[in-house]
Order: C-alpha cells, then structure tokens, then sequence
C-alpha cells in the first residue's frame, strides 16, 4: 500500500511581491514559495502543493495579518473563477506591480543595457473595460461544498468560465462586470431559454450536446455582436434559439452563429453563419472606423487600445517618406491607424479573414497607401517579399504572446530598418527577441500600458534603435 507524502506546511511567511499568472511571492532561507491567493504585506502559513528544487507552490491556510494593500473584491466569483486574480489588491499596486514585472523581465531575460522605464499607462476604467467575452456552456458545471451537500437535487447545466486548471467544468456566472450591458442580460436569457426549453449544454470530454461557447462583442457606439457555438446541427433548435435572441434584443446588430464539431472551439477554419443584421461590427478609434468580425483581433479594452496605439505611432516618429511593416497586422488597426504619417505601410498576417478585414477598414477611411498579406510571418517575410515591395525603413511588430519565431527576427536583423517598435503582450518573450537583436539595436524607450486592469497582464511597447 503506497504511503501518502505528509502535507508541508510553513508558517508565518511575509508575502513581498507579486509573480506571473497572479500568484505571489514569498521566501524561506532563500528559496521562493509562489502563494494563490494572497498580496503583498500578508503574513501567512501556507500548505505547500508543489515542491521542487528551485521553489516551491502553495496555498494560504491562515492569515496573521491582512495587507494594507488589499481591498474588497467586487466580484463574487473572485477566487472561483480565475479571469480577475487581482481583485483582492487596489490597483495603483496593481499597475506598480505591472511595471516592476516589464522592468524585471528585460532585465533579467533581455540582459541588456536599458534606457529608464517610462510610468506605465493604467486604465481609467478598471471594471466594464472590455468590448469582447467569451462564455462556455458545460453540462458539468462547478459545484461549491454545500451545494454538494445539500440533498436538494442541483441543476448540473452551466453557462459561464472555465476553471483554471479543470478543463471540464464551469463557474457559472449571473453577473460578469468586464463588460457593460447588455452582455449579462444576453448571457443568462441565453441560458434561461436553454434551460426552459431542454436544450443539451457540451460535454467536452464525450463531445456530445447543443450548446457549446457564446461570444458576445460591443462597440463603443452601441453595436452589438452574439455568435453562438453549436455542436450539435440540430437546425430546427438553433433557429428556435436565434429567433428567440432576436426577438428579445432588437439593439443586436451582429448575430451568428457556428457549428463546430471540432475537438476544440476555435472558429477560424469554420463556416460563420449570419442569421441576422451585418457579419460585422464597427468601431471608432480616433478618426478612423474599423470593421470587427467574428474572426477579426482588436484589442480588447478600446480605450486603452487608442493609447497604445497612440504611443507606438509616437515612437515610430514617422516623417512621412517612410516604407513601414507592419507584422501581425490583425485587421491593419496599426497599419491603417499609422498610413497618414507613412508613405506606405505593408501588413501581414495569419488570418486570411482579418486581412480581408484590413482591406475593407483601409477602403472605409479612404486609405489608399496601405497593402496587406496573409500567411504564416516566417515564411511570408522573406528575400523575394523584400524584392518585390521593397527594405522597409520602420518595422512595427505586435506578436502574439509566444513572440516572434526566430526566423522574423533573423529577417528583421537582415532587413536592418532605422527603427523597431516592439509592441508586447508579454514581456518576458519580448525581452528573449530583444537579447537575439541586441547587437545590432538598441533600446531607447520603453511604455508599459495596463489593458487587462486585476490580471498580471501589461502590454509594453519598445523602441529599438540602429546602432
């Protein structure tokens, strides 16, 4: 009979700072202890889940003292649900903490000589900041202790978040506060008309039921998209369920939907069905619109993305006689947000929908010295490309939180324009990418902006400059 391992419990530890993925630090005899749940000023005894050489996991069981730097959370899903793990600390620590993590990151990873980290940019809105959530039905949905308890029998179908590190199940949420109205009333008369009618909810480990992901986008002029996942090609349930939506929210300017018998729900290679108003969304970013549609990228907090977008066209300093690449262009907000400054900008990017996106946002605003591609970045950038539109003078990168794969960056070393922005989801591999162009340019100016207020994500934009 195998011996159970005896728990490890540590007690009285001090909480100093924050880590990644919303966890916190503390130290014993020099090794690190990464805690959930707690901030930075508790003092508290932690059962350890994880033991390795180099540091250990774990999670609170007492508290001796509560920091100053807490707050109330506003949600009450907050420690169930894992998409707001900050909301337990005020947020000018939140953003402080942000900073230090940018600083850290090029410091520690990048290794190399850095100008002074200008104060990050926070939000102004640190609820109901988001334009775009995504929901998923499951039939498994997450049960608290007394609900387990309880003898009463416990509806099992469940609209909501995952939970972190439970693929299969659920929290499932009444009241989401990312996003304004009518986001929640949608969601739950979804789920009420669901629940009424019979209709089955996914289960992700047998891949059976009707029901399988909501999405709901708005726009900061009112408009309003609702693309619903279906698994199941039941049509006369999907158009019992589509014409129930429409009816009860006229303001839906957008409604889709999907059948997706894929083992995941990702919809780029899937047929989007428009069943009622446009295939697309439109939003303003200073004086120019943007068409968003079911597949489209735009970030995620519009606010904040004006301010980003602002700062990298401030550091690309554009005299207007520059050819500018724009790489991972998404729908070209960056490309056609920064043309007028340019005398062209090219974009690319892998998803053949959002560059088609990219044409018709650039045809709107009567932009005409923009071109776009689609394809995988390593393998559409290269000599011949070069050849054919010509060694670009400014290049702006916004890579996905992987970063660049090795072969861009060797290209952009071989391209050698005068300058790089560096736009970052994750400062970590834009520290790594930095380090492989040390020797060749250097950093010059550094913004951190806060788009994700209670989450350990920050944004970081970059200046590289040609030796």
């Amino acid at each position: 009979m195998a011996r159970r391992k005896k728990q490890i419990r540590l007690d009285n530890l001090k909480i100093e700072a924050v880590a990644a993925e919303g966890k916190s630090i503390a130290r014993l005899d020099g090794q690190v202890i990464f805690v959930k749940g707690a901030v930075p000023g508790d003092v508290v005894d932690v059962n350890i889940t994880k033991k390795k050489k180099a540091f250990m996991e774990g999670s609170p069981v007492h508290f001796h003292q509560y920091s100053d730097l807490r707050v109330e959370p506003t949600c009450e899903y907050f420690g169930t649900c894992g998409g707001c793990k900050w909301q337990n600390l005020n947020y000018a620590s939140q953003i402080e903490f942000k900073q230090q993590q940018v600083e850290d990151s090029l410091q520690r990873i990048g290794k190399v000589e850095l100008p002074e980290v200008a104060t990050i940019l926070g939000s102004e809105k640190t609820l109901r900041y988001r334009n775009k959530l995504e929901f998923t039905f499951s039939n498994k949905k997450w049960l608290t202790k007394e609900q387990i308890d309880t003898s009463d029998k416990i509806e099992r179908n469940g609209l909501g978040f995952h939970i972190p590190g439970l693929f299969d199940k659920v929290v499932d949420v009444e009241t989401c506060h990312l996003m304004e109205e009518p986001t929640n009333a949608i969601k739950n008369e979804i789920r009420r008309y669901a629940l009424a009618n019979s209709l089955t909810f996914f289960d992700i480990r047998d891949q059976h039921g009707l029901l399988r992901n909501l999405m709901i986008r708005l726009t900061d002029s009112g408009e309003v998209m609702v693309l619903i996942q279906f698994f199941e090609p039941d049509q006369e349930a999907i158009d019992g369920l589509m014409n129930h939506i429409k009816e009860q929210f006229p303001e839906i300017t957008s409604l889709l939907y999907v059948i997706n018998q894929k083992g995941n729900d990702t919809i780029y290679d899937q047929e989007v069905v428009l069943f009622a108003g446009k295939d697309h969304i439109e939003e303003v970013m200073g004086d120019l619109r943007f068409k968003i549609g079911p597949k489209s990228f735009y970030q995620t907090n519009s606010a904040q993305a004006k301010i980003l977008y602002d700062k990298t066209i401030e550091f690309a300093d554009l005299q207007g006689d520059e050819l500018v690449y724009d790489l991972y262009t998404g729908t070209g907000t960056i490309a056609n947000y920064c043309a007028k400054k340019a005398k062209k900008v090219i974009g690319i990017e892998y998803v053949e929908d959002a560059i088609q996106d990219a044409f018709v946002n650039a045809e709107v605003n009567g932009i005409t010295n923009v071109d776009f591609f689609a394809g995988d970045m390593k393998d559409v950038l290269n000599d011949k490309f070069v050849a054919k539109h010509g060694r670009p003078d400014v290049i702006i990168t916004d890579p996905p939180r992987a970063g660049m794969h090795e072969n861009v960056v060797e290209m952009i070393l071989k391209l050698s324009p005068q300058k790089v922005v560096y736009v970052s989801c994750n400062p970590a591999t834009q520290a790594r990418d930095i380090a492989m162009m040390d020797a060749n340019y250097q950093v010059t100016k550094i913004q951190p902006v806060d788009m994700f207020p209670h989450t350990h994500h920050v944004e970081n934009i970059v200046l590289l400059t040609k030796r």
